[in-house]
């Protein structure tokens, strides 16, 4: 009976849920400079009546319901930034930041999770569990989870099951997505640095070409997907930068290169790194040329669900919105995505929850500057929530 009261409450919460995420809309903010976005989900907790706790050194919110003995503490995540793209699409919410615009749906992730917060709130005082809801920023460039994680707050209450959502253009409305084990891709940032000696162009013997050499390096290093992996492994090492040269007659004597590395899994990324070195040095050094590889540790790991609090998400979506509402996903993200800083704390599961709607024209993937939401799936976002806590209560 609960299960089905918060049901109806979700959908009846629908109008509520649209205007707050056009709020939101209209005040995008890109991370860590989330100052408005913070003071309005505060304003809408206040008007709930859930705690919370803000932060001095980010812009982050964790609201929360403690219960006395509780059997046990759920985390739910929602993202708040936003990104530097300027939205072009016309509409009555269109954002008012030039060259910053909700195009990742994080205006969403945010609504459905003050949803939660309403919805498990009233219902409080028939809860046998604890709930810490993660409004979090810096999604986008720092990895703001890992923020709530360095200041302790998966512990004391120590939270044992974490979920999260994220809108997805590709899927429609009243569908959801998510797969066992491996959901996204770790992701690293690497830069190479090849060094020779400068020299007039009309004397090439003279210098050391770091061009010539920067130019096989990357040529040699695509040879690690294609020749180092099995063809069933995903892996991916793009170098998307290149700087170098002073002049079309002068040899070249330093050049900078910068990319992207994603992996599914820590013993991959660990051997990308080891040949990507070897490769990047002894080609180098093939040119006469010095040359480093490095790898920004400040990655995100890959994002493992756990398969029960999947099939937790899979019976609740099956429930709520009918039989083959839920779909695995047959193959991981390459994408990178920072709920994995909290899945390294307690078993989770990362979801995704269709938003397209064919009929209205709503069909456009995220991160870019047409991007929408069919606005249903705000309260279905907020439902699943709770009935994920539910489960355990």
């Amino acid at each position: 009976m609960l299960k089905q009261s918060v049901i109806k409450r979700g959908k009846e919460i629908s109008d509520y849920l649209i205007d707050i995420r056009r709020d939101l809309h209209k005040t995008p903010e890109l991370a860590m400079e989330e100052f408005v976005t913070r003071d309005k989900i505060k304003k809408y907790l206040n008007e709930i009546g859930i705690d919370y706790i803000e932060f001095k050194h980010h812009r982050g919110i964790m609201a929360y319901i403690y219960k006395e003995n509780a059997k046990t503490t759920i985390g739910i995540r929602g993202d708040i930034d936003a990104l530097p793209i300027q939205e072009v699409k016309e509409s009555e919410y269109k954002s008012q930041n030039d060259g910053v615009m909700h195009a990742c749906g994080h205006d969403a992730h945010t609504t459905m999770l003050i949803g939660a917060c309403r919805l498990l709130y009233e219902i409080r005082d028939k809860l046998n569990v604890n709930i810490k809801f993660f409004f979090e920023p810096a999604e986008e460039k720092d990895g703001g989870a890992k923020f709530f994680v360095e200041d302790g707050l998966m512990e004391n209450p120590k939270v044992e099951h974490m979920f999260g959502a994220h809108v997805q253009g590709y899927l429609d409305t009243k569908v959801i997505e998510s797969k066992y084990g491996t959901l996204n891709a770790s992701t690293n940032s690497i830069s190479i640095e090849v060094k020779g000696k400068k020299g007039h162009g009309a004397y090439p013997q003279n210098g050391v070409d770091a061009l010539v050499a920067a130019a096989q390096i990357i040529t040699s290093l695509q040879s690690i997907i294609s020749r180092n992996l099995a063809p069933q492994d995903m892996a991916v090492l793009t170098l998307g930068k290149i700087q170098g040269g002073d002049a079309g007659n002068v040899i070249c004597d330093e050049v900078k290169i910068s990319g992207t590395l994603r992996t599914l899994d820590s013993s991959q990324r660990e051997f990308i790194i080891k040949r990507a070195t070897e490769i990047v040095e002894n080609t180098a050094a093939a040119y006469r040329c010095r040359a480093k590889f490095n790898i920004n540790e400040n990655g995100y790991d890959a994002l493992i669900n756990d398969k029960d609090l999947v099939d937790v998400v899979k019976k609740n979506a099956e429930e709520f919105l009918g039989e083959g509402s839920f779909i695995f996903k047959d193959y991981p993200s390459m994408g990178g995505e920072d709920f994995s800083f909290f899945t390294e704390n307690c078993k989770g599961a990362f979801f995704h929850v269709g938003c397209a709607n064919k009929e209205k024209g709503i069909t456009s993937l995220i991160h870019t500057a047409d991007f929408d939401i069919d606005e249903r799936c705000l309260s279905i976002g907020a439902i699943m929530h709770t009935l994920n806590v539910l489960y355990f209560n």
